[in-house]
Parts: structure tokens; C-alpha cells; sequence
């Protein structure tokens, strides 16, 4: 496939149905399709293009290369849903899903949906833990207190209706986040010692949730209630890198979509974790990247569900 360094190049790349079936089955198969009931390559192709039936006796099965994955039943063309994608995997900030639906042509309830199935996509689900140098550091996600009616403003020393993300970020590496009912000891070492290698070098700040499980660590802290921000040691002891991430992240929650529920956050959250761990790919490789995840699926129903 030929490289594309702009949304003209990549509709242009993706002019039919055609083309983007034969890129998913690349993408999927490489070449060799699968039957994914069965899992068995003793497959045929129907004379139509789209349809494979497994030649297994115990299978038999019909399937198309989108059974089994977030395009399987829908009604929308592979070419929105890969434009939509690629806007999600490159674009700084993301899109809302009013801005989406008018450039696709449909409604905003779609586009909400294609967005947040499109989020599950950009999800690692066999990540790599953090090693070397890594800073951890907690943040709220939540609307501007000042643009809030006085009712619904945080109490003094409380949280309001801020959702708390931790964060974790390996110095010229990747970050990874995870939304947590609260700032507690608890809370923190899960997070921890599910993102972090335990012979890697950890930066906070003096918070006291992070003291019991930094003994596993190297554990080296800024007290930001003294003022100050970075120590020179055998390295540079500060919080910097993922103090800066979070103005990424909730520049794209705030600037772009304004208010995210708490349930939806972690969405949000992952897809702005694959734009930055995936920032030094070329956006072609971004756009390939995002669609080797795209088994699985994310109904309505589950979407709208209450919590």
C-alpha cells in the first residue's frame, strides 16, 4: 500500500468498499485468510469477492472478513469507517462526534457510537510494562469549576464531580492510564505494579499514597508543597513529563468534547495514550497500527447502559 501524509492521500487510497475489504484482509490475514469460528485456513472464497466458507466439516461456517470484529453487521461503508479511524489515530486531538458525524453524513447518535467503538481499537490489550525511568502522577478530569453553576461546584477540599486518572509515563517512552475511584494506597499500588517493571526508577511527588509500594521500587520524590519541581541527582528527580501529558489529555477532553462522562473516561483515556505511544510512526503506520485491534465489538446497548 502506497504511504499517505494527508486526508486527500488516504481518500484517495481508500476510494471504495473494495479497496478497504482488500486492506482489512491484508491487515487480518496477511494474505492467508482465517476462519474465525474455527480458526482454520482450509477456507474458499465465493465468486462474489466478499464471502468465505470454511471447508472443515465440523465448521462449514460463512463469514466475510468483518465477523468477528467492530465492522461485523453494521451499515455504515468500510470507507466512513475508515476515514473516521484514521481521524481518531492521527489527529492531535481527536474529533468530536458532532464534527464527525457532519464530515461522514450521519447523525450524531452514529458517530458517538463509531467513535467510542473506534476507542476500543485504539486499547493495548497486551501492554508492555514501564521500565527505567518513570514518573507517576494522579489528575482530575472534569469540567472548569468556574464555568460550573455554584450548586454543582466542588466543595472546598473535595473533588465534586472530577473523575481521578493516574498516570505513568517512561521518560522517551510510552505512557499508560487508568481511571481510579480515588487517590488511596490501595488505588495506587494496583495501578503501579500493573504498569511498572519492579527494578525501574519511580518519580512522584511527596503524595503519601505512593510511600508503601515506592519500597519496591527506586523511589525518588519532589516535595511540590515546598516549591519545589526538579532535583538534580544521579538523575533528574521531577514530574515534569507527565505533568505535561495530562495538559495533552485534557486538552483534547475540554477543548473537544467538553464534558466526558465517567464511564466513558477510560476510553478517552486510551485513545489518547495511542496517539502519544504511537507518535513517532508515520501516519499510514498509525492508521495500520489502530486496525490490527479491531477484533471485538461495543454494542449500543452496553454503551448506554446505567452503572
Amino acid at each position: 500500500m502506497k504511504t499517505f501524509k494527508s486526508i486527500l492521500d488516504f481518500q484517495k487510497e481508500f476510494s471504495s468498499e473494495e479497496k478497504c475489504r482488500e486492506y482489512l484482509e491484508a491487515q487480518r490475514w496477511n494474505g492467508t485468510p482465517a476462519c474465525p469460528f474455527c480458526g482454520s485456513l482450509n477456507v474458499c472464497r465465493f465468486s462474489n469477492g466478499r464471502i468465505f466458507k470454511c471447508r472443515e466439516k465440523q465448521c462449514r461456517s460463512k463469514f466475510s472478513v468483518t465477523v468477528g470484529t467492530i465492522y461485523e453487521n453494521t451499515k455504515i461503508p468500510l470507507q466512513k469507517w475508515f476515514l473516521a479511524t484514521y481521524i481518531l489515530s492521527v489527529h492531535s486531538k481527536g474529533i468530536s462526534s458532532l464534527q464527525l458525524a457532519n464530515w461522514l453524513g450521519v447523525t450524531q447518535k452514529t458517530a458517538w457510537h463509531l467513535n467510542h467503538r473506534i476507542r476500543v481499537m485504539l486499547t493495548d490489550n497486551a501492554p508492555e510494562l514501564l521500565d527505567g525511568i518513570v514518573e507517576v502522577d494522579e489528575t482530575y478530569i472534569g469540567g472548569s469549576e468556574s464555568n460550573k453553576h455554584e450548586s454543582k461546584r466542588k466543595v472546598k477540599g473535595g473533588v465534586g464531580n472530577k473523575t481521578m486518572v493516574f498516570g505513568a509515563v517512561q521518560r522517551q517512552g510510552k505512557v499508560k492510564t487508568k481511571v481510579i475511584p480515588q487517590t488511596n494506597i490501595e488505588n495506587i499500588s494496583e495501578a503501579i505494579e500493573g504498569f511498572i517493571t519492579p527494578d525501574s526508577t519511580m518519580v512522584s511527588d511527596d503524595h503519601h499514597a505512593y510511600n508503601k509500594v515506592g519500597q519496591k521500587y527506586n523511589h525518588k520524590k519532589v516535595n511540590h508543597r515546598n516549591k519545589e519541581y526538579v532535583r538534580k541527582e544521579d538523575i533528574l528527580v521531577h514530574t515534569n513529563t507527565i505533568e505535561g501529558y495530562w495538559n495533552i489529555l485534557k486538552k483534547q477532553i475540554d477543548g473537544i468534547h467538553h464534558s466526558v462522562s465517567p464511564k466513558h473516561l477510560q476510553r478517552y483515556c486510551n485513545e489518547s495514550a495511542f496517539r502519544h505511544n504511537n507518535r513517532e510512526l508515520l501516519q499510514d503506520e498509525r492508521f495500520a497500527a489502530a486496525l490490527t485491534n479491531c477484533n471485538g465489538s461495543l454494542k449500543y446497548k452496553e454503551l448506554t447502559a446505567k452503572i
